[in-house]
């Protein structure tokens, strides 16, 4: 195997053991939106079946729902089990961005980006939860990347001869690397497999494309990005490049048809269900202020300025205000943004000195369109900014701009240490020690990167009290010690919340203990002995003996209110939450 392969080898277990380790306890507890898929998954297992959307909780797309409901079949009704689709996406997602970005630029340029999002506070953490917007940036990089591959493999290879005589004509320090990269190309003979015919992979394409549609309503700008690499697709066609069996519009049409079929379910309950499309959208839109340009100017602005100064201030999204990238790579990736508008205004081609890839400028504008347009969706909405969950469709182009900056560095200090040689030939010894040093120093640098993604994980971020509290994890304990209560004894969960997000007007509260004990059904819950009781409902405690009750919130007012109902009643904290008994 490669060494280029074996890094890719090792850059995915990283990312593995990053998003599985400890995945049963980190995070801690179960956050209530994360228990609301969890209770549908109990209404798709045993109830209703599955649905393409679920319409509690503000309404969410029901793909994800549906996954993580095979999950909990097979596995069990714990918080890991709603997490570990998550952190599947997000190992996979690792992947398709270096294939993706491949296709894009040079393999180092995708080994880094590849890196980075592996390395990344921000994926790492959402790839442990369990919230479908992690299947964006999946669908996104995978989308493309069978895309990109189709364009590549419907153009006309050049001949040997005009490679190696472009290749002439660019600089040192980036001739070494195309004229390896195109005698690789170049080197290739025999038939291609069925998979690599373009008919057959833009299909793909574009089923995965559109099942995007099903992952997070920020997804729902990502058909504005297709644009430009279809467009540069059939420029080339225009121009002659492609092979004679390649049809563009063709290829064009079909990809447009099988991403709607992919996403025809959910546009179908959409046009149904009107109302679901906008969902909560419309009450945290910019039109509901009173300057909606004044507001998305300001949004804009704070959504810039995360990747490098303060980041979303919500402990379950991020550690608390730091910048959603490490300040190192954060330097990196306004240095990639930099290096990629130098090129933007020249021509509009396919780079002529690698003939079966979409390089620079082409490359780098599809990745300046797609952060651009991906944060429209953010800038228009008005609730916590900067949001680094609704931001997660930023995280590919991101990753790939920070290793564009790194190889910026790279190029241009192998281009003076090459210039050092040509100018101080009695210096060679000393030119190739600084040149072995410098790449230790970035050996150390991405020692560095993980060291620090790990200790701001596991060891900071999860041990704050506040990550305990946002993530409900008292609830997740009352959950797990009814468990393992015993089923004779009458126990009842209450609260005096107000706030519903069930259809059955169960408050939100009760999610993470429902789904954990299984206990949505009514059935369920006499055969657990398992009761929930809102603020107006305590008169139905019937309690002549024996019997528990615990109330999901701690306040003194509950505890009045129940122990005028229910006197006699002995209250214990023992086990880290309060439990009335009698």
């Amino acid at each position: 195997m490669r060494r280029k392969y074996w890094i890719l080898v090792i850059i995915i277990l990283l990312a593995a053991f990053l998003r599985l380790w400890d995945l049963k306890n980190i995070p801690p507890g179960l956050w209530s939106d994360e228990a609301m898929n969890g209770v549908n998954t109990i209404q798709a297992n045993e109830g209703g079946g599955w649905k393409v959307f679920y319409p509690e909780n503000f309404g969410r797309e029901g793909l994800f729902i549906n996954i993580q409901a095979l999950f909990v079949k097979a596995l069990g009704h714990e918080p890991w089990v709603l997490r570990l689709p998550s952190a599947i996406f997000g190992i996979l997602t690792v992947l398709g961005l270096y294939l993706m970005t491949k296709e894009l630029f040079f393999g180092r340029v995708a080994v880094f980006s590849a890196f980075f999002m592996a390395t990344s506070f921000w994926h790492i953490n959402f790839s442990r939860i369990g919230f479908r917007a992690i299947m964006a940036p999946f669908f996104l990089v995978w989308g493309f990347y069978f895309l990109f591959l189709a364009m590549r493999k419907a153009l006309i290879e050049m001949p040997k001869a005009q490679v190696l005589q472009d290749l002439a004509q660019r600089d040192g320090a980036s001739r070494a690397i195309l004229q390896q990269e195109n005698m690789r190309v170049l080197a290739k003979s025999g038939a291609e497999a069925i998979w690599a015919r373009p008919d057959v992979l833009i299909v793909i394409a574009g089923f995965i494309f559109g099942l995007g549609v099903h992952s997070y309503i920020a997804y729902r700008v990502a058909p504005l990005i297709v644009l430009y690499p279809l467009w540069i697709f059939y420029k080339n066609y225009r121009a002659g490049k492609l092979k004679e069996s390649a049809c563009a519009p063709c290829l064009i049409a079909l990809f447009i048809f099988m991403a709607l079929v992919a996403a025809s379910p959910l546009l179908i309950y959409f046009a149904q269900n009107p109302a679901d499309f906008f969902g909560r959208t419309s009450s945290i839109s910019i039109f509901s202020s009173p300057n909606p340009l004044a507001q998305f100017s300001e949004n804009t602005v704070k959504t810039l300025q995360m990747f490098n100064f303060f980041g979303d201030f919500n402990w379950r999204h991020n550690f608390r205000g730091a910048s959603q990238l490490w300040w190192p790579v954060g330097i990196l990736f306004l240095l990639g943004i930099i290096s990629s508008l130098r090129p933007y205004f020249s021509r509009l081609t396919l780079s002529s000195g690698a003939p079966t890839r979409i390089q620079n400028p082409v490359g780098a504008r599809f990745i300046l369109f797609w952060f651009f347009i991906m944060m429209l969706p953010v800038a228009m909405s008005s609730e916590g900014l900067p949001h680094a969950l609704r931001s997660i469709v930023l995280l590919p182009p991101a990753m790939i701009f920070a290793s564009l900056g790194l190889e910026a560095v790279i190029g241009k200090t192998k281009h003076r240490l090459e210039q050092w040689k040509e100018r101080f030939p009695a210096k060679l010894f000393q030119i190739n020690r600084i040149e072995q040093e410098l790449k230790i120093l970035l050996a150390i640098f991405l020692l560095s990167v993980t060291v620090n993604a790990f200790n701001q994980y596991f060891m900071r971020w999860v041990g704050e009290a506040n990550v305990y509290d946002s993530f409900l994890g008292n609830e997740t304990k009352i959950a797990h010690w009814l468990n393992d209560a015993p089923k004779n004894v009458k126990k009842y969960v209450v609260t005096d919340s107000i706030d519903t997000i069930d259809l059955t007007g169960r408050p939100l509260s009760f999610m993470p203990v429902i789904f954990i004990t299984n206990t949505y059904f009514d059935s369920k819950q006499k055969e657990k002995n398992i009761y929930y009781l809102g603020k107006n409902e305590f008169d139905k405690i019937d309690c002549p003996t024996h019997c528990a009750i615990i109330p999901v919130e701690s306040g003194p007012t509950i505890y009045t209110i129940i122990r005028q109902k229910v006197p006699g009643l002995i209250m214990s904290a023992s086990n880290g939450f309060v439990v009335l008994t009698k």
